[in-house]
C-alpha cells in the first residue's frame, strides 16, 4: 500500500502523456498552484461527473491561481475520447503503469460495494507554487467534491453554478 501524502510533503514530480499524447509535467506548473485529482476511469458516471464539475469551475480556479490536472490509469486515446464526449477543458493525463498514482498514495486497497479491492483511490492533492503539498484528500466523493474543495480553499464558485 502506498504512503499517503501529508501537507508539507514535497509533491512527487511527474511527466505523463495528456489526451493528445503530449507530455505534461508537474514542474511545468511551478509558480502556480495545482489541483491534481486522481480518478479510476474515464467515461464512467462518477468520473464524468467529477471531470465536468472541475471543467465547470475551471475559470474560477484559474482566476484564483490554480491549474487542474486529472490523472487516471487510462491511455491517451481513451482520455481524448472522454474529453471530446464530455467537452472537458481540464488537462487529463494517463498513468497506465500507475507509478504516479502510487507515488501520490492514490492506488491501493479500497472498499467497493462492501468488498476490499485494489484500485485507484479517488483523491485530490493541492500543490502550492513551490511544489509542496498544501492539502491531500483521500476517498473523496465524485459528486460535490469540487464545491467542497472551493469552499475549503476559500474560492467563491461562479455565479452560474
Amino acid at each position: 500500500m502506498s504512503e499517503r501524502l501529508q501537507p508539507g510533503d514535497t509533491a512527487p514530480d511527474f511527466t505523463l502523456p495528456d489526451a493528445d499524447g503530449k507530455d505534461v509535467s508537474l514542474a511545468d506548473h511551478r509558480g502556480r498552484k495545482v489541483v491534481v485529482y486522481f480518478y479510476p476511469a474515464a467515461l464512467t458516471p462518477g468520473c464524468t461527473k467529477q471531470a465536468c464539475d472541475f471543467t465547470d469551475n475551471l475559470d474560477v480556479l484559474a482566476a484564483a491561481g490554480y491549474d487542474v490536472i486529472g490523472v487516471s490509469p487510462d491511455k491517451p486515446a481513451k482520455l481524448a475520447k472522454f474529453r471530446e464526449k464530455e467537452s472537458l477543458r481540464v488537462t487529463l493525463v494517463g498513468d497506465p503503469d500507475k507509478a504516479v498514482l502510487e507515488a501520490y498514495g492514490a492506488f491501493g486497497e479500497k472498499k467497493l460495494y462492501g468488498k476490499t479491492v485494489t484500485g485507484v483511490i479517488r483523491s485530490t492533492v493541492v500543490v502550492d507554487e513551490k511544489g509542496t503539498v498544501e492539502r491531500a484528500l483521500y476517498n473523496v466523493k465524485a459528486t460535490g467534491h469540487v464545491a467542497k474543495l472551493l469552499k475549503d480553499l476559500d474560492i467563491s464558485p461562479s455565479p452560474s453554478a
